[in-house]
């Protein structure tokens, strides 16, 4: 079929529009946390927007939360993966109960930063929060999947020793809060309490069963979890804020990448738990280079 002169004038002249339009957008600098977790997130977003014919800049591993962050407000960065919960100290709400609910978390700090000109896409379905984790072995023999499950443990008077920090045996918000809600207390006998918050060093403790340790204080996608064979229990009754990796976006990249929120969503609806602990763990354990550890993932996701 032939087309008029005036209809191939006007393909041409949005073919052009096009190509400059495409010209002006510069590459999508995206960042990460300092952490292990951060620099697989980072690799998996830089990847998958590669992969959808979307240049990138590389800063991974920017620094702490407070460093990424304002990099992003001030439009250094473009986008980098956070946390839901961390909404609670973005916007002085430390206070409410709504960073105890994922979906409730997820809306809060999606609304509020949208006055900031920020996008909170689609989040994964973990929680890398303050955790209690048994060992493997305990967890199959007493058939132990929550904290509610570790209650009746103790009141049936199981064997027990918890490795943790200093910060997090006192901390209102964390053990004694696990305490009041599942109604059972730990005497100092079945704790062991280490110096500073490092999980690295309660989980080894749990895996070496140093001392008796049989559990330990951890983060929900701690690396070494699976590799070390520790179980996380679940926060049945919510204590703990939820803490869902999300990516976060500036609106204005976004208005110009629009297919950036396509090209994450399945990427982030596949991180799950498990996933998230292995992934983590391929680097932190097994010494595996983040980015390809992103790339196998990757390719996987495809097949």
């Amino acid at each position: 079929m032939k087309r008029s002169l005036s209809s191939l004038a006007a393909l041409a002249a949005g073919s052009l529009l096009f190509a400059a339009g495409a010209q002006a957008n510069e590459p999508v600098t995206v960042a990460s946390k300092i952490d292990t977790e951060g620099s697989v997130l980072g690799q998996l977003i830089i990847q998958r927007l590669q992969q959808g014919g979307i240049e990138t800049e590389n800063r991974l591993q920017l620094g702490a939360t407070n460093i990424v962050r304002q990099a992003l407000t001030s439009g250094e960065i473009d986008l980098y993966p956070e946390y839901t919960g961390n909404g609670a100290f973005f916007f002085d709400m430390t206070d409410s109960d709504v960073w105890h609910d994922a979906e409730r978390a997820y809306e809060t700090v999606r609304e509020r930063d949208a006055e900031n000109g920020l996008v909170w896409l689609t989040p994964a379905q973990a929680n890398n929060t303050w955790a209690m984790s048994v060992r493997g072995d305990l967890a199959r023999e007493h058939d132990l999947e929550t904290l509610e499950d570790l209650a009746e443990y103790l009141d049936d008077g199981g064997e027990f020793k918890f490795a943790a920090s200093a910060e997090f045996v006192e901390s209102e918000l964390a053990l004694p809060a696990f305490q009041q809600a599942y109604g059972f207390e730990l005497s100092a006998d079945q704790l062991l309490v280490l110096s500073g918050g490092n999980t690295a060093a309660t989980m080894r403790a749990a895996a070496q069963q140093t001392s008796g340790v049989n559990a330990a204080m951890t983060y929900g996608t701690d690396g070494g979890l699976k590799a070390l064979d520790l179980v996380v229990l679940e926060d049945t009754l919510g204590v703990q804020p939820v803490y869902q990796p999300a990516p976060v976006v500036r609106q204005d990249v976004l208005d110009s990448y629009p297919q950036i929120a396509e090209l994450l969503e399945p990427l982030f609806q596949s991180l799950d738990l498990e996933t998230l602990q292995e992934l983590n763990g391929r680097v932190a354990v097994e010494g595996l280079d983040p980015s390809q550890v992103a790339e196998e993932y990757l390719a996987g996701l495809q097949d």
